[in-house]
């Protein structure tokens, strides 16, 4: 569904991304990990339009989008919930929910009843500001206006961030589901352990480089992996 070839970002004289190469096959839940700084957000930011690569390509359902503008991929079927959620603070919950089905030109009441069942929390509060939502609540929001565009591909940079510990164990859980009902899933999370459970395969990142790859659950169980990410 996605390959990734040979990509290199720079940040002015800052080689961030450095001749990167993977891949993502349909109906599969792909992890990148590494600490803060690895590379992983600004990779994610590459193949979604929003920075481009010096070298290199990147194709997605067989169709270069290396140098495609961020909100065509939308249309394409590739969709990104952003580190830090990035919910519109001044919009309502239902507001957040139609700007995320702008490129299907209509809002379902099909497709809100979907993101309500998955998320009931949404439509208790779906009149309500999304900045006053708590920290996982904005979460959810973020993701259920990601799918309201119906996404082949959805990316996913960091979702566990600032939460409590169970509510990471509900973002895990409901990221699970998705993958279930058909949404392949790209996942960048610095909780290793987390990303490593639920993940078909990962891709270890230090320093802009991918240092390791291979199925999830070999990699959880690697010494190596235990003791730079799991803590022994």
């Amino acid at each position: 569904m996605l390959q990734v070839n040979n990509i290199n970002v720079y940040y002015g004289k800052i080689h961030a991304v450095k001749d990167i190469s993977f891949h993502v096959n349909e109906g599969e839940i792909v992890s990148l990990i590494g600490a803060n700084g690895a590379g992983k957000s600004t990779t994610i930011h590459t193949i979604s339009g929003l920075l481009h690569s010096k070298t290199g390509s990147i194709s997605f359902l067989g169709e270069d989008i290396t140098k495609a503008e961020a909100y065509k991929l939308v249309y394409k079927g590739l969709a990104h919930v952003p580190e830090g959620r990035r919910i519109f603070l001044n919009m309502t919950v239902m507001e957040n929910l139609e700007m995320g089905a702008y490129s299907k030109g209509k809002v379902s009441s099909e497709d809100l009843d979907k993101i309500f069942q998955r998320f009931p929390r949404l439509k208790e509060r779906r009149k309500q500001i999304a900045g006053t939502l708590s920290g996982g609540e904005q979460q959810m929001l973020a993701m259920g206006r990601a799918l309201m565009s119906h996404p082949k591909l959805l990316m996913l940079d960091e979702p566990s961030m600032g939460l409590a510990p169970i509510l990471v164990e509900q973002i895990f859980d409901i990221i699970q589901e998705l993958n279930r009902t058909g949404t392949t899933i790209l996942l960048v999370e610095q909780n290793a352990e987390m990303a490593l459970k639920v993940a078909d395969r990962a891709y270890v990142l230090e320093s802009g480089s991918i240092v390791l790859s291979g199925a999830g659950k070999d990699l959880i169980s690697s010494d190596s992996i235990r003791q730079a990410y799991l803590g022994g």
